[in-house]
């Protein structure tokens, strides 16, 4: 049986915490700003917790299944 591959696309977007958690980034902050609000770029800045339905498949992108 071959080793499993990491998803090349997964491990740049992703990223484990001390704890286990999946952070992630918000979408829509790399282009097309110019019609968004400061107040909405500001909120878009922060690193969020992947939801709890895609965590599976996320640790299977990541080989962590």
């Amino acid at each position: 049986m071959p080793k499993m591959k990491t998803n090349s696309g997964a491990k740049k977007r992703f990223v484990l915490t001390g704890s286990g958690k999946i952070k992630r980034k918000h979408a829509f902050k790399s282009h097309i700003l110019t019609k968004k609000t400061k107040k909405q770029k500001r909120n878009l800045t922060h690193f969020t917790l992947v939801s709890s339905a895609d965590i599976n498949n996320v640790k299977e992108l990541l080989c962590l299944k």
